[in-house]
């Protein structure tokens, strides 16, 4: 019974709106009756003949005048408008005009007319927009003191935003605190030392935990900021491990005693591998390959469901170095499933491996008067995959570059990479080529390939992109979460490009025009002051020969008395 009350009263509230539109249209076309069937008490046409006068009477100063006025205005709002639209992505007068003007006018809003018969599907719509917009947590994140730091105290910009950072607290209470700290001294430290913003303070937290009993996470944290190299990282998670490993296996006896026991449990196996983690990548770093591979590959077998900290993305880029392309591809067969989440490193990785295996030969000339082989139709296919995965290209593909094509063609300067990424966001973009892009150069012609074909992904496309191609359609909220990622200095890659608004064109538009008429008129006032007056001329022509006619027809009239059915007669001889 509520549903079909509220339906009547929409029915209702929409018929009124309707209905307002229509008052609106039909008083717009009285006015104008009136104003036509009164247009002789009015005086209309002679006021008409008055103005035209005045006009016929103006001097080319004023038409400079005039001229310059208005371009100057139309350039302060031009200026106006396009800073309002680079601050916040939209036009200033079409935001006015849809939240005042629109309402006035019985504009509807299209959400709130379909909550009412679509509000399952808007909720369904809605999560999923927040799932495509998740920030995920950089696999590959370099060390904050080690590494971060470093490129601070060289070039003096700061690489993380407080976004980020705040980001990685977050994570860091999730992973490495539980509901129990409290009853251990040491632990209830270092819960008040992730909570921490100074880095200083969070350094003597972790060392004043560490005067008390041999904690994990104060080692953590110590590897992660106060290290200032790699070696000196790996020491300390080396210390952290052995607390951390003893510290596992005595919660792993207690986790059934209850559901505190196995909080505390989750919070050690969280700590674990992490530190194995950052263990391999460490030997990474510091050229032990083949170590930092069976690290990875052990961690993977002994903790399978942890996909959380998706190492098998550090795996990827360690097999890729030792150039064991056959080992890539067992990984990709395992990861690269429908039912996973998608990354640029995967997708990328396989369009690498398939095009390792014609790009040494391709050349596109050949390629176009023969047509391409069924192995390089599938390096293609690849290569548009992840494009359209991560493309950040507006729909002009040649004036912008796939984003990360840029990187990886080196059209665009490299930053670090944040510590967390959004996928199919330029940050996703930036984490993927400052660690593979040695990979794709390492392969002859692939680079090549890449460059001859990425731009083919946009054609398929569809536009708009209320659709996807291989994947669902493409976030609209990429770039605000990436201007919160990405430091200030680098300028942000935006996908798909935002078109100026009209009001930005038609105010640029008459700004030009009414500058050049200022110009011209300033010039060659004569000239100008001829076609001013023609134009006027063209314009009150029409007006102007009604009023002749109906004057002398009215002069005829009243000095002659002539029959009213001789009086056009005599008017037209």
């Amino acid at each position: 019974m509520a549903e079909a009350g509220t339906g009547f009263l929409e029915q209702l509230k929409s018929y009124i709106v309707s209905s307002w539109t229509c008052l609106w249209t039909v008083w717009f076309f009285i006015v104008l009756f009136l104003v036509y069937i009164l247009r002789v008490p009015l005086k209309i046409n002679d006021n008409w003949s008055t103005v035209s006068m005045f006009l016929n009477t103006l001097t080319p100063k004023f038409y400079v005048a005039l001229t310059g006025t208005s371009s100057l205005i139309s350039g302060l709002i031009l200026i106006f408008e396009w800073w309002y639209f680079r601050k916040y992505g939209t036009s200033f007068i079409e935001q006015v005009s849809v939240s005042h003007l629109r309402p006035l006018l019985g504009g509807v809003d299209n959400n709130s007319s379909n909550n009412s018969n679509s509000s399952n599907g808007d909720s369904d719509s809605n999560r999923q927009s927040v799932s495509e917009c998740k920030v995920w947590r950089n696999p590959l994140n370099l060390f904050r003191g080690a590494e971060y730091n470093r490129y601070t105290w060289v070039t003096g910009r700061e690489p993380l935003t407080y976004y980020d950072m705040n980001l990685s607290a977050q994570d860091h209470q999730t992973f490495f605190t539980c509901d129990s700290d409290h009853l251990r001294p040491a632990d209830a430290i270092m819960q008040k030392a992730w909570r921490e913003r100074n880095p200083q303070a969070r350094i003597s937290a972790a060392h004043e935990a560490l005067e008390i009993n041999e904690c994990a996470t104060a080692y953590i944290l110590l590897a992660e900021e106060e290290a200032t190299t790699i070696a000196e990282a790996e020491k300390l998670f080396k210390q952290a491990l052995k607390a951390g490993d003893g510290c596992y296996r005595r919660s792993q006896q207690l986790q059934h005693h209850g559901s505190q026991y196995e909080a505390q449990h989750r919070r050690d196996t969280n700590v674990l591998v992490y530190i194995k983690r950052r263990l391999a990548m460490c030997a990474r770093r510091l050229g032990r390959t083949r170590e930092a591979v069976k690290m990875m590959r052990d961690l993977m077998k002994e903790f399978p469901l942890l996909s959380m900290f998706n190492i098998h993305e550090n795996l990827l880029e360690a097999l890729l170095e030792l150039q064991a392309y056959a080992d890539v591809q067992a990984v990709l067969a395992k990861y690269d499933d429908i039912s996973l989440p998608k990354s640029a490193t995967i997708c990328y990785t396989a369009a690498l491996l398939k095009a390792r295996a014609v790009s040494d030969k391709f050349s596109p000339e050949a390629a176009s008067r023969r047509g391409l082989s069924t192995a390089e139709m599938n390096a293609v296919e690849a290569i548009h995959r992840a494009v359209e995965f991560n493309p950040h290209v507006p729909k002009v593909v040649s004036a912008e570059y796939s984003s990360v094509s840029q990187y990886l063609l080196e059209m665009k300067s490299l930053i670090l990479p944040p510590e967390h990424i959004l996928k199919r966001g330029d940050s996703e973009a930036i984490a993927y080529a400052f660690f593979h892009l040695a990979h794709w150069k390492r392969v002859e012609g692939a680079l090549n390939l890449l460059h001859c074909t990425w731009e083919g992904t946009f054609r398929m496309i569809p536009y708009p992109l209320e659709k996807g191609h291989l994947f669902y359609p493409y976030p609209i909220c990429t770039e605000t979460a990436d201007r919160e990622l990405l430091p200030s200095f680098h300028e942000v890659s935006v996908y798909p490009k935002k078109e100026l608004p009209f009001f930005i064109l038609f105010t640029a538009g008459l700004c030009s025009f009414t500058a050049m008429l200022a110009l011209l008129t300033h010039q060659f006032p004569e000239l100008m002051g001829v076609f001013a007056k023609a134009m006027i001329d063209i314009f009150c022509s029409a007006e102007l020969r009604d009023w002749n006619c109906e004057s002398i027809f009215t002069s005829v009239e009243d000095e002659l008395e002539i029959p009213p059915a001789l009086q056009f007669q005599h008017f037209q001889n």
